[in-house]
């Protein structure tokens, strides 16, 4: 009995940390503090003149900031209707060979008062550090 809970137990971990997905800023990644090929979240803020779509299709592509470095990102799909120029987002994906964040998932605030609380803690550092 207290094998198979044993195994239970480990199998419930196994199956935990491979769901878990941590949070990074832009210098984060691009200081190689997040995991290549491995799902994790990336926020900040949009940067103004940024967004762009270069086949006129569902791809789009634009750069996000702590307001101390700028990380790209490449998102096929739809954008969430509140994605905007200048606000905070967190990105669900990976980084690709090229350095590019490729987004599975985009997230945006839902209302002008909101701001996810991993973009908050990001950019006050930022800010705090300069």
């Amino acid at each position: 009995m207290v094998a198979g809970i044993a195994v239970a137990v480990g199998f419930a971990l196994k199956a935990f940390n491979e769901n878990l997905m941590y949070f990074f800023s832009t210098s984060d990644v691009l200081a190689g503090k997040a995991p290549k090929e491995t799902l994790f979240r990336l926020g900040g803020m949009v940067v103004k003149g940024s967004v762009e779509r270069p086949d006129k299709g569902l791809m789009v592509r634009f750069k996000l900031t702590d307001f101390s470095k700028d990380v790209t990102v490449e998102y096929t799909g739809i954008l969430p209707d509140l994605f905007r120029e200048g606000q905070g987002i967190v990105a669900n994906g990976k980084l690709d060979s090229r350095g590019v964040f490729v987004a599975e998932e985009v997230l945006a605030k839902h209302d002008e008062n909101y701001m996810p609380p991993e973009v908050k803690a990001s950019l006050k550092k930022q800010v705090e550090q300069q």
